[in-house]
């Protein structure tokens, strides 16, 4: 990272205190200008972190680790003679919270494990939903008012993706994930504090996320650049692979239910400039699912006429919870 680039880290205990316009400027201006933030102090406890950290590792050991060797094999990405442009460097697993679980239908987790999750998920969705009304109190929209969106008619959706990113003998090669925005509402991040990885796309420059023990991730998916008209930004990142060391990534979710109908809040639209697209969440994905690596411009072109989606070339699908 640039020594002059400071990553935006929020200490959301501040909020209570003295520094809260400075802490909600704070988040005013990662979401304007950068579409991620760091989150200290946000009440999710330590232990229960700790603990996911550790399983989560355990698990990958013990039931995916295998699996991914034979991943690569089938892949013949076991050597990586040339550069790899088409699959990413990850072992994964989907969690659904909302609107219903399948968190009984993982198989190979311990009860131990599940129950941590099922926590987890909780606390972060709860965690969601306040990040999300003070944004809209930066926005000066209603409290509850992104909530009411996403929730269309029947609540929002949420779910988490478990990855782990093993060592790699040639990062040169290939990406633990390639560059992307993310189409849905809020994303919150519980990334491994040790391996590094994570990068984001700041005025043309590749920026290190810094890994900081406990913290939150927080990024800003498409959902919100179209509810706030631009004013807020979804942005391009991806993961580095690594030649030492396993990286834990469980990224979960906040996004619109499927029948969500996603349009500018009309206080965020000024006279005579260009507005956002109108559209049903599920309609946006189904056009995602086929070009997620490429970037966002001409999907929310293509949603101003629907018919045009069909000019766009799918290349690969994705877990839409």
């Amino acid at each position: 990272m640039e020594k002059n680039i400071k990553f935006p880290v929020v200490d959301l205990s501040k909020l209570n205190g003295e520094e809260r316009d400075q802490t909600m400027a704070l988040v005013d201006d990662a979401c304007q200008n950068w579409g991620f933030f760091e989150l200290l102090n946000h009440g999710i406890p330590y232990d229960l972190m700790d603990n996911i950290e550790r399983m989560t590792k355990e698990h990958y050991k013990k039931f995916m680790e295998q699996k991914f060797k034979e991943m690569l094999r089938s892949k013949n990405l076991d050597t990586l003679e040339t550069e790899v442009e088409n699959v990413d460097w990850e072992s994964t697993f989907f969690l659904h919270h909302l609107p219903q679980t399948n968190l009984y239908d993982i198989p190979d987790m311990s009860d131990e494990y599940r129950a941590a999750m099922k926590d987890f998920g909780k606390r972060l969705e709860n965690l969601a939903e306040e990040l999300l009304d003070l944004l809209c109190e930066n926005l000066g929209l209603e409290k509850g008012y992104l909530k009411k969106v996403f929730s269309g008619t029947k609540g929002p959706t949420f779910g988490t993706k478990v990855s782990n990113y093993p060592p790699c003998p040639k990062p040169e090669m290939i990406k633990g994930l390639r560059a992307h925005t993310d189409a849905g509402g809020l994303i919150l991040l519980f990334q491994d504090d040790k391996v590094s990885g994570l990068q984001l796309l700041k005025d043309g420059v590749w920026v290190d996320v810094p890994p900081l023990k406990h913290s939150i991730v927080i990024n800003l998916g498409d959902q919100l650049e179209v509810i706030t008209n631009g004013k807020y930004k979804s942005i391009m990142h991806r993961v580095m692979t690594q030649k030492e060391g396993n990286r834990m990534s469980i990224a979960s979710f906040y996004n619109p239910g499927r029948d969500a109908e996603i349009s500018p809040a009309p206080s965020l639209v000024e006279k005579d400039s260009d507005e956002y697209p109108s559209f049903v969440f599920d309609d946006y994905m189904k056009l995602y699912a086929g070009v997620k690596f490429q970037p966002k411009e001409p999907r929310f072109e293509a949603m101003k006429n629907v018919a045009a989606t069909t000019d766009l070339n799918p290349v690969a699908t994705v877990e839409t919870f």
